[in-house]
């Protein structure tokens, strides 16, 4: 969607970079402070219940496309982890930082292969956020599936997780795509 509206502008693609890489970095600040406010609101159990961090993913997908949005999902979980490790509370914890790479990353590519479609037509971004969620759940109980002989997280664990996590899906499944759809009239409006 960001580059639609950049070529729209006939933007170099040196300002394209520069506007992507700024709008990247921004994010997986976001994906990093989100999950501390939230931790520190309402604890381990409210990160899970809510899950702060997939909001930031879901919102780049959909703005970056799936390129921009693949690199964000796995460097978001990544930066997030090696500054809270400086505070002595790594977020996500470090046998969780695997999986949360996986499904971040999945989470954004699914979500980025709409985002031309989303600058079309906002309303694309309802099935991009469905999809992508539904299918990085799902890739993050297979990987635990077939790994749960060597991995403290089983199968059985991730399942509970997700439903535990059910609520805060719903609630991204249809903030996200408001926030995007906005931003979208925003970068129309602009443009005119």
């Amino acid at each position: 969607m960001i580059e639609q509206a950049l070529s729209r502008r006939n933007a170099a693609p040196r300002m394209k970079l520069t506007v992507k890489t700024l709008i990247s970095v921004g994010i997986i600040a976001l994906a990093v402070v989100l999950p501390q406010i939230v931790h520190l609101a309402l604890g381990a159990p409210g990160g899970v219940q809510w899950l702060p961090m997939y909001l930031p993913i879901l919102l780049c997908g959909c703005l970056l496309g799936w390129k921009w949005g693949l690199g964000v999902g796995v460097l978001s979980p990544v930066v997030s982890f090696a500054i809270t490790s400086l505070a002595g509370n790594p977020m996500p914890a470090a046998v969780r930082l695997p999986y949360m790479i996986v499904e971040l990353a999945v989470f954004a590519a699914v979500s980025g292969l709409f985002s031309r479609k989303i600058a079309q037509n906002g309303w694309m971004a309802f099935p991009a956020v469905l999809l992508a969620e539904v299918s990085g759940r799902l890739v993050f109980l297979m990987i635990a599936a077939v790994f749960q002989s060597v991995s403290p997280l089983s199968a059985a664990t991730v399942w509970s997780q997700i439903q535990t996590g059910l609520l805060g899906m719903v609630l991204q499944a249809v903030l996200v795509p408001f926030l995007v759809m906005g931003l979208r009239l925003l970068l129309i409006k602009d443009k005119e």
